[in-house]
């Protein structure tokens, strides 16, 4: 079977995103067969449907990268008990002109990190909401939410929490099933 493709999308704009250094170190915990290549979101212009059908060069490179993609690792701060706008806007990008989106029916896996007591919770069902419109199949179980991120992580942004280096690396690999368990479905004969 063909390595799995992971696209890890950073949800936040800060260079020293507690979300980048948890995809940092997801990259280290990707179960054999798969590979995690992460994407920022740094420099995607608010979406503005007059341009939808003529969108800027890095909106076209974003789309291709999540279409070359077997799978996407969403890692998000929260933001007023929701994503960040940033998050939102690509969400949107790459959805975008309708019938086209990147998208669609792609296997899908959320985390998030936060210096808050409740470590992403209200971000993650929320985005889970906005994922529903894409028809998107999410890993439920388990959930990764790092709150008081600053005790797990070093001052270089090592994740030093061995606990939340095993929900990440469980995250991954259910991630991992859920794409093996659709190309199967989709490989199988119609009459079988």
């Amino acid at each position: 079977m063909n390595e799995i493709g992971i696209l890890g999308i950073v949800g936040s704009l800060r260079k020293d995103s507690y979300n980048h250094f948890a995809l940092k170190a997801a990259q280290e915990l990707v179960p054999e067969g798969a590979v995690l290549n992460l994407i920022e979101l740094r420099g995607i212009p608010i979406y503005d449907q007059d341009n939808e059908m003529a969108p800027p060069e890095i909106v076209l490179e974003f789309k291709r990268r999540i279409l070359a993609a077997d799978a996407i690792l969403f890692a998000t701060p929260e933001y007023n008990y929701s994503i960040p706008g940033g998050l939102k806007n690509a969400i949107d990008w790459a959805s975008r002109p309708y019938g086209e989106s990147a998208w669609l029916g792609k296997p899908t896996a959320i985390m998030g990190a936060s210096v808050g007591n409740l470590g992403t919770a209200r971000a993650q069902y929320h985005l889970r909401q906005i994922l529903v419109a894409q028809n998107m199949p999410v890993v439920n179980q388990p959930e990764v939410m790092i709150a008081s991120a600053t005790k797990y992580f070093d001052q270089s942004g090592r994740l030093t929490d061995e606990t939340t280096r095993q929900f990440i690396q469980k995250l991954l690999a259910e991630l991992v099933r859920l794409v093996t368990t659709i190309r199967r479905a989709t490989a199988a004969p119609a009459n079988a």
